[in-house]
């Protein structure tokens, strides 16, 4: 290493542990009460469900765009890693694709709808390309349980999406820890849905990622 960048490294040491900690708090709590009681939910509220100072707060966030951005940003790459988790340890791709529409429920990623709205700015570049991480990585959930035959073949990925937007969402006024065992439970009921051989004809026509988009599906 150089002499001026070993003076840089001495300039810009590493955030201390306790400071990371004290981020991942704030940021897992945010994500709970966005769930819970919507994106305009008091920071001072968050603080203290994280068990840090408001201070501490606004030292790593200075407002609430920043933190939104980092909880969506969480939430993308947190449920990009249950999917390729799923496909790396689940033999079976139809069941690869089922305990990775659980785990996306407990990342919360119905959280992320209500957040997307307003100002807010989805096309920051990290934003963007944890995006296409996830959707890749759904994408190939999708393709291997439909090369093996396990899941029906009139369904896409943007079917899926649609799925857990909705049913990760509490009922106005239900705390989502009194939601959980719904969620889990109508997100059985769908994914039953999905496994081949179909039992019924589906109406219209599978949603696609391009399709959710505004493009052509």
């Amino acid at each position: 290493m150089s002499p001026a960048a070993d003076t840089e490294t001495r300039r810009s040491p590493r955030p201390r542990a306790d400071a990371l900690r004290n981020r991942e708090r704030i940021v897992t709590a945010a994500r709970e009460m966005f769930v819970e009681f919507g994106p305009e939910v008091p920071l001072d509220d968050i603080a203290r469900r994280a068990g840090v100072g408001n201070a501490t707060l606004y030292r790593h966030f200075p407002d609430r765009e920043t933190l939104i951005h980092e909880v969506v940003l969480f939430v993308l790459a947190r449920t990009t890693q249950r999917a390729h988790e799923a496909a790396a340890e689940e033999a079976d791709p139809f069941e690869a694709l089922r305990r990775f529409t659980h785990a996306a429920a407990e990342e919360r990623i119905g959280a992320l709808c209500p957040l997307l709205t307003g100002t807010f700015d989805k096309h920051f570049p990290d934003l963007t390309n944890e995006r296409v991480r996830l959707e890749a990585a759904v994408d190939g959930l999708f393709q291997r349980a439909h090369e093996a035959g396990r899941l029906r073949s009139d369904v896409a990925v943007g079917d899926l999406l649609v799925a857990l937007s909705q049913l990760t969402r509490p009922l106005p006024g239900t705390a989502c820890l009194n939601i959980d065992r719904f969620t889990h439970r109508h997100l059985q009921l769908f994914l039953d849905g999905l496994e081949a051989p179909a039992r019924s004809e589906l109406p219209g026509t599978a949603a696609t990622l391009e399709g959710l988009r505004g493009g052509t599906p």
